[in-house]
């Protein structure tokens, strides 16, 4: 709730509170959203290093209500902040000046102890949850998947609230009003998780899942000259007698063999023989296999943060073209921060639907828990995307159309087109958001190996992160190819249709290299403690 509401209104508050330019005000923004994003690998590795995820999302939300605390107290006394310059006469603009020294470093420490907070929680929190179903039992398996539908639910139930209360109570009664909420929001939420800590199934650190990976690429090369056994039992595992119930064996897969070689073990015949067996120059087999997974997964993030940029691009110029048009319905004037409301609403509606609809019925089809594979979700929420995109292409034509029909392209004047024609595109894109977004969370959950779930999790944040970085470069690149299709101050003169329509053909493009990366996934197979029937690998089918 919090952070979304700051997501779509801080720049207002930059601009008219901070005295930054409308350019720095969006690019401290996008900084504080992509920075906020990128720091859920700390608190990935935080989890699966050193403390449990239970007491990684209490210390990184009081982190999180900290820099809110610092932000209220900053909003509500004048002397923290410089005078503002709406409120300078034209004589005295000399005293206008931006945020600098003690003011800037307030400012600042709150924005980023808000990102390090809500980063960390975006790690640990979703893996938490899912720490409670066991997926080796059916049942809970599908429970599982339910779970994450339903933490998207929850989310989206805060961002609502963000986005209409939150907003409005920063607009109407003021930022030190709406920083107070969101402090006090937080703060119920750490007595909310903490009262349910006896209740929790803990995971247990299990040390740095870097490390691990680092250690695979030093022994496999120290090994290099070493033959790969033909017989993967001569591989080293650590032996059934050695293991603890927590232990997760993952099966031997034949994708990049040379990693193989570092659990390649001395041997008496001296035909393959390590130097040292410390874990530099020997690894488990898991261990080998656990670099595989992170290796096969880094394809499937890079082929959705394109889609992010798109979410960018709905953040950012629908949000210019609102402003443009009519807002008002039914005598109520919608704020312009307010306009992400559209696919909230539609999220919020379509995710009990597929849960308690679409699942069960696909799932009495396919057999799967789950309904549809993993990637199959996140696949169709690419295709949804790029939909998104051409009919928001067709959108902008219509309103531009109607400010030419109406001799209004020149014109501050709101256009006779109401805003809601912009839902079109929100509410496919909110779907989207459902599929791939969750689809994600549960992938990379479901696949990473038992010693690095939260970072697995925190890396499918990333892709969001470096979605919104991608966005400056791709409007700033299209804008210098294309000739200036963006760089008029006056959407009714720009080109932004060509520009919908241009991220529509790239998204497809992008569906394309996605379903090779999909194609050529496999799934991994833990292997069975009563029995070994189980097959190597299953390939993964979209």
């Amino acid at each position: 709730m919090a952070f979304v509401a700051n997501a779509v209104s801080l720049v207002t508050y930059f601009f008219g509170y901070m005295n930054f330019s409308l350019t720095k005000s969006a690019t401290t923004l996008t900084n504080f959203m992509g920075t906020a994003f990128l720091l859920a690998l700390v608190g990935g590795l935080i989890c699966d290093t050193y403390l449990s995820r239970f007491k990684t999302c209490v210390l990184f939300a009081c982190m999180e209500l900290l820099g809110y605390g610092l932000l209220t107290v900053q909003a509500h006394f004048h002397q923290l902040r410089p005078i503002p310059c709406k409120d300078v006469a034209p004589n005295q603009m000399n005293q206008c000046k931006a945020v600098t020294g003690g003011q800037a470093a307030i400012l600042y420490a709150g924005l980023y102890l808000i990102a390090l907070g809500t980063g960390g929680i975006k790690a640990a929190l979703p893996a938490l949850g899912a720490d409670q179903f066991d997926d080796k039992v059916p049942k809970e398996k599908a429970q599982l998947s339910s779970f994450f539908n339903w933490f998207l639910f929850s989310l989206t139930t805060g961002a609502i609230v963000g986005v209409t209360f939150i907003v409005w109570i920063s607009t109407n009664q003021g930022w030190d009003w709406s920083f107070t909420i969101c402090t006090i929001a937080v703060l119920f939420a750490i007595i909310f998780i903490s009262m349910g800590k006896s209740l929790y199934r803990n995971n247990i650190p299990k040390g740095s899942p870097l490390i691990r990976i680092i250690q695979v690429f030093v022994a496999a090369f120290r090994n290099r000259k070493l033959q790969i056994p033909e017989n993967a039992d001569e591989l080293h595992e650590i032996h059934e007698k050695e293991r603890d119930d927590n232990y997760e064996i993952l099966k031997k897969t034949d994708q990049f063999r040379f990693l193989d070689r570092a659990a390649i073990p001395r041997s008496s015949t001296g035909a393959t023989t390590s130097t040292t067996s410390g874990p530099w120059s020997l690894c488990t087999v898991t261990q080998v296999e656990e670099t595989k997974i992170l290796i096969r997964m880094l394809p499937i993030i890079f082929s959705t943060i394109f889609m992010n940029t798109c979410l960018a691009q709905l953040q950012t110029f629908s949000i210019q073209q609102s402003t443009t048009m009519n807002t008002k319905i039914m005598g109520f004037k919608m704020p312009g921060p307010s306009l992400p409301v559209i696919p909230l609403l539609f999220m919020f509606v379509l995710i009990p639907l597929y849960d308690r609809f679409f699942v069960p019925l696909a799932r009495r089809i396919t057999g799967i828990p789950t309904g549809i594979r993993h990637l199959q979700r996140i696949g169709i929420g690419l295709v949804l995307s790029a939909i998104s995109m051409a009919i928001a292409g067709f959108v902008e034509t219509k309103r531009k159309h109607v400010a030419i029909q109406h001799n209004m392209v020149d014109t501050t004047e709101p256009l006779p087109i109401s805003v809601f024609w912009l839902g079109f595109q929100y509410a496919i894109f909110g779907a989207a958001d459902m599929f791939t977004l969750i689809g994600l969370l549960e992938f990379f959950y479901a696949e990473s190996s038992a010693g690095m779930k939260s970072l697995s999790t925190a890396i499918s944040w990333c892709s969001v992160a470096f979605g919104y970085f991608t966005s400056t470069v791709v409007v700033e690149v299209v804008n210098k190819v294309s000739g200036g299709w963006l760089a008029s101050n006056n959407l009714n003169r720009d080109k932004l249709n060509y520009f919908y329509w241009l991220l529509a053909v790239i998204s497809v493009l992008n569906f394309g290299f996605y379903l090779l990366c999909a194609s050529w996934y496999r799934y991994k197979t833990v292997e069975d403690k009563q029995a070994d029937s189980k097959d190597n690998v299953d390939i993964a089918k979209v």
